[in-house]
């Protein structure tokens, strides 16, 4: 089930992206430390009394040399397409401008619930200063301060009252759910196709051809699947044809149903930073993932072509070491029998559990192995282990104190970990704590 959509919008320099920042905190990085992670977020996840929610903040959707006004209302109109409900922010600071009139203009058409929330109201002498904006005609306004975090409680309150109520999965537990991601044209519904074997999705040589994430069932050996086809651009027009940024929206619904998630590349054009940033959404949501090189029949290989791409990709996707590597032709259907007994195994690390007293054995040899480092003339102490979750596997680390767990000392266990269990084409979660 898809986690519910909240956008804020409104004109430039009201705060927008203070507040995004506020909302998702710490989520708004992938992994420190790792190269290859492309930071800059427009789309993550926020979590207020234990309901997750995805947030989009539009301040960050470049739309080039659009003029000012015409850029507002695009932003807007995404915002209006992808949302649940709507987070209308103004300044207190400024009053009510012509551009506050020309968003609200744009938000009177949408049948979203749209919650009216003022930023820089930085003291109580300032509320005085809200009222103006009741005129604007969307109900109670929701007096706040990014920079100090004030009101924002309030805010959420009201944002979590307008959410979809929850649906159940209508799939059985057994069913593998994965979807395709990856820029347009890559060929993500060729690859339905020929998985399915018969012409389910439209295909073109049309960039952003699929308009809406689409559910095919398939059957193979006994073993039930649902593909999730995700959506290319869902409207014709310059708003959504002039940002790379909007496809990955698109994607990130799909995403978050899966079980496993296929990135796909075009082994004709190689690879581009657009990869790396779906990818990387992919990455944080904590999904299993497979990478396919598509459209293998269409280069010009020799016996180390291969070995050389697959060493392209390791280098620019260093974050996805864990990710196996498929190579085919959706074209051809050659290599493509090789997908599903990758992406079988891959959902099988997804659930994997370690018995808690071989994990333990695991972490002190390869303690004696690599003694844990120091700071500032304090030692580490790992006292003992335990995995309290799949889907990643999360594994926590009682520690003396967890600002010592360095981060490069954490990769070192992973590596260990992985060396010892087979978690290939599944992300895992280390988390340091402190011992009772």
């Amino acid at each position: 089930m898809s986690k519910p959509t909240v956008a804020i919008v409104g004109r430039p320099n009201v705060g927008k992206s203070t507040i995004f920042n506020r909302i998702v905190g710490e989520r708004i990085s992938i992994v420190e430390d790792i190269p290859g992670v492309t930071r800059d977020r427009i789309y993550s996840s926020g979590e207020w009394l234990n309901q997750e929610f995805s947030i989009i903040d539009t301040g960050g959707i470049d739309l080039g040399d659009e003029p000012f006004l015409e850029q507002i209302r695009q932003q807007a109109e995404i915002a209006i397409d992808e949302a649940d409900v709507i987070i209308f922010l103004a300044n207190g600071r400024e009053g009510v401008t012509a551009a506050d009139e020309e968003v609200a203009k744009i938000l009177y058409k949408t049948k979203k619930p749209v919650v009216m929330a003022v930023n820089k109201v930085d003291n109580p002498e300032m509320r005085s200063d809200i009222y103006d904006f009741y005129a604007l005609g969307f109900g109670e306004v929701f007096p706040i301060s990014g920079s100090h975090g004030l009101g924002l409680g309030d805010l959420l309150d009201e944002v979590l009252k307008h959410f979809p109520e929850k649906t159940t999965e209508e799939y059985d537990e057994n069913t593998i759910k994965f979807s395709l991601i990856g820029r347009p044209n890559v060929g993500k519904s060729s690859l339905v196709n020929a998985l399915l074997g018969q012409e389910r999705v439209i295909v073109s040589n049309v960039a952003g051809t699929t308009r809406d994430a689409v559910d095919t069932p398939l059957t193979r050996d006994g073993q039930d699947y649902v593909i999730i086809d995700t959506a290319g651009m869902r409207k014709k027009g310059k708003v959504y044809e002039s940002t790379e940024k909007y496809s990955v929206l698109r994607a990130l619904r799909a995403i978050e149903r899966s079980d496993v998630v296929l990135v796909v590349l075009d082994g004709e054009e190689g690879i581009i930073e657009q990869d790396k940033k779906i990818a990387g959404y992919a990455h944080e949501a904590g999904r299993a993932i497979v990478i396919v090189v598509n459209k293998w029949d269409a280069v010009e290989k020799d016996e180390k072509t291969m070995n050389e791409f697959e060493e392209k990709i390791r280098a620019h996707f260093q974050f996805l070491d864990y990710a196996p590597i498929v190579f085919l032709s959706a074209k051809t259907k050659k290599r493509t029998h090789t997908l599903l007994p990758v992406i079988n195994k891959a959902r099988e690390s997804h659930n994997l559990r370690v018995p808690t007293n071989v994990l333990n054995e695991v972490i002190m040899d390869a303690i004696a192995m690599n003694p844990t480092p120091t700071h500032n003339g304090q030692r580490l102490r790992v006292y003992y282990a335990t995995q309290v979750g799949v889907k990643p596997p999360t594994f926590v680390v009682f520690v003396n104190d967890p600002e010592l767990l360095h981060f490069s000392y954490e990769r070192f266990l992973e590596n260990r970990i992985r060396d010892a269990f087979d978690f290939a084409g599944s992300p895992i979660k280390i988390i340091g704590r402190a011992r009772s």
